[in-house]
């Protein structure tokens, strides 16, 4: 874990992947109780540490995620990722072969629970909800492509489904169609850069992840031309 932005009402980590944001029944130590150690130590809080999921990133996944560190905060973030008002872009790997410049993904997603596992549909079909991403290949190699993913709307496996149903799964999604695992057991997505209006402040905030320290994804970081890189 990796603190990116701390404030008194919010704090941005960026998540390793293998770690789990909330506690589930594999019973490891989620995020948030690393997140609440760091708190409490740090600040040498007595007693128990407020800390707020606004939203989650699966497990193989590394990259930003927000926590609210007052009751304030988390009840407007909440809010504001339910309307949209929060921006995350997330960065991909996928095969060289497969990549396409850019394009607006429109699919409806149907999420099965007991696999947990999402299916896209080209049409909306019974419990189907609608999707949509826009993404650019940003990077490139021989062998892979790195794709910059802007996500429109928040659903179950978005990302790694809507790729998959245009042929492009994710390096190391086994699930979603990639036919190799990555050695850690990651896949090759990166929730890289969230931007929002502080909740209570009102001042905007932009934060980056790290580019993980694997050679290709560092490679790939190298391959983006200077002018899609506004940040620099």
């Amino acid at each position: 874990m990796q603190v990116v932005y701390e404030d008194n009402h919010i704090i941005i980590v960026a998540k390793q992947s293998g770690e789990i944001v909330q506690g589930d029944k594999t019973g490891d130590q989620p995020l948030s109780e690393t997140v609440k150690e760091y708190i409490k130590e740090k600040y040498q809080k007595p007693g128990e540490v407020f800390l707020g999921v606004v939203h989650r990133l699966d497990r193989p996944v590394a990259g930003l995620v927000v926590f609210a560190r007052t009751s304030k905060a988390l009840s407007r973030l909440n809010k504001m990722f339910a309307e949209g008002e929060v921006h995350k872009t997330y960065w991909a790997i996928v095969g060289a072969r497969e990549a396409q410049g850019e394009s607006l993904l429109t699919h409806w997603l149907v999420r099965n629970e007991k696999q947990n596992k999402s299916y896209a549909y080209d049409r909306e079909v019974p419990h189907s909800k609608k999707a949509q991403l826009r993404y650019r290949v940003i990077g490139q190699s021989d062998r892979y492509a790195l794709l910059e993913v802007e996500l429109l709307t928040g659903r179950h496996h978005q990302i790694r489904c809507q790729l998959a149903k245009v042929g492009m799964p994710i390096k190391g999604d086994l699930k979603y169609g990639a036919p190799r695992s990555n050695p850690d057991g990651s896949i090759s997505l990166l929730s890289r850069r969230v931007e929002f209006i502080h909740p209570v402040s009102k001042l905007p905030i932009v934060v980056e992840a790290p580019v993980p320290a694997d050679n290709l994804w560092q490679a790939l970081a190298a391959s983006i031309p200077k002018d899609l890189r506004p940040q620099e």
